[in-house]
């Protein structure tokens, strides 16, 4: 069978399609050569707004159409939420965030038989955590390990409750075990990634935390190192901080789930925590983790938000310094709070307000690559071809230099320019 599959979303939506990409290669199935049609198209799609939603519509239909013939096969948060809607625009097989196993099974009866097939479960009754094969398809640098899944914070703007239900996570020993597995075949870079990473464990005998999770996996990973997906500001304590800079093994790189830097707005939005403690876990970071890098999410123009709560929100942003942030205008999302909240903004105030925000984003991004320049910076290099090689550094930093054939190697380098994209630098006499 050849396949082509197609992802929209976040990590651990990536995670889960690497690990049915490992699935299908397992059960002796390729990948359609480019421009070649498929026997069955494979969309993993996004539902954590209106517009992820509309694009991943777009891309079934998309596929559907290109490939005439193929069996459509949809999973994930959108055809959780509306599998009679995946349905009706050409969907044969239609599962949620859930059965990844059975979801391939299923495809392959389809395409031998053309026998349609659709799984749908209430996400809150799931128990259990979905063991999945870990790792990356091409290449031995950096692999993904899912450590999670599920949240139940219910902020009012959030659908992904209602697609990934109750809190799951994987046991300790899995994970130990995954991770030593992944270090012998010769991973440089292990992120661990989930729906909430900083509720890990509360599922679990004992209550293990994300810091009893860290020291684990940190104990298999041999020559690995480790990256943290999107973190609660409320998990960053200084128990949680020391313990983690205490394994030697943590890139300098946190992405922080802000969403504003306005407190009436927080509220809103039924966030737990205020701005005070978002800029304490910003402090604690900086002190354990000198010259990391902070990125973020923000949200502009919620419904009832104010010019001057815009206002907090940019200088807030401003004083936290940022080394980048993903910025999106307000989506509504039918069957969210938010969306029947009064005060609605048009789409040209959330746009304009999600452009300035970008322009202090900006000037934060230039000011933190002009302050790399001179130091020196581990790199994991990803690409080696003629012209030079191209890695990120452990503050998450794209870096080249003009040796070439480093792909997989870490090294370091010694900072010497910025182009305002990324940096340049030299590799040091002495590396790793």
């Amino acid at each position: 069978m050849r396949y082509i599959i197609a992802t929209l979303g976040c990590k651990v939506n990536q995670y889960e399609t690497q690990a049915m990409e490992n699935l299908l290669r397992e059960r002796g199935h390729e990948s359609a050569a480019p421009g070649g049609i498929a026997d069955a198209v494979i969309v993993n799609t996004c539902a954590v707004t209106a517009e992820s939603g509309r694009k991943s519509r777009q891309t079934i239909r998309r596929l559907r159409d290109e490939n005439p013939g193929a069996v459509v096969a949809v999973a994930g948060c959108y055809s959780q939420l509306s599998p009679e809607e995946s349905e009706e625009i050409g969907a044969d097989v239609v599962f949620g965030t859930h059965e990844h196993a059975r979801f391939i099974e299923a495809v392959e009866r389809a395409v031998e038989s053309r026998e349609n097939a659709r799984f749908h479960d209430d996400p809150f009754r799931r128990h259990e955590f979905e063991r999945l094969p870990a790792g990356a398809i091409d290449g031995r640098t950096r692999a993904m390990l899912k450590i999670q899944d599920g949240c139940v914070n219910f902020c009012s703007y959030c659908i992904i409750p209602y697609t990934r239900g109750r809190l799951r996570s994987l046991p300790l020993a899995a994970a130990a075990a995954e991770t030593a597995r992944l270090a012998a075949e010769g991973y440089r870079e292990l992120v661990l990634t989930g729906i909430e990473i900083a509720s890990y464990g509360v599922d679990l005998p004992g209550k293990p935390t994300l810091a009893d999770l860290i020291e684990t996996v940190a104990a298999a990973a041999g020559a690995m190192r480790l990256h943290l997906g999107s973190l609660e500001p409320t998990v960053v304590t200084e128990d949680f901080c020391r313990r983690a800079a205490a394994t030697g093994k943590l890139c300098r790189h946190f992405h922080l789930s802000l969403q504003s830097g306005c407190d009436r707005t927080l509220k809103a939005m039924n966030r737990k925590y205020d701005t005070a403690g978002f800029y304490r876990a910003v402090e604690l970071l900086r002190a354990f983790f000198p010259g990391c890098a902070l990125t973020a999410d923000l949200i502009t123009g919620f419904p009832g938000e104010t010019d001057g709560d815009q206002a907090e929100t940019l200088a807030f942003i401003e004083k936290c310094a940022f080394f980048a942030m993903h910025i999106f205008p307000y989506s509504r999302r039918p069957g969210t709070p938010a969306d029947r909240m009064p005060g609605q903004l048009t789409a040209a105030v959330k746009a304009a307000r999600a452009h300035e925000a970008k322009a202090v984003e900006r000037r934060m991004h230039e000011a933190f690559l002009l302050g790399c320049v001179g130091q020196t910076l581990p790199v994991l290099f990803e690409t080696g071809e003629s012209g030079g090689s191209t890695g990120h550094s452990d503050t998450y930093i794209l870096v080249h230099v003009p040796e070439e054939g480093l792909r997989g190697e870490v090294r370091d380098v010694k900072i010497t320019g910025t182009d305002g994209v990324r940096l340049e630098g030299e590799l040091c006499a002495e590396s790793n």
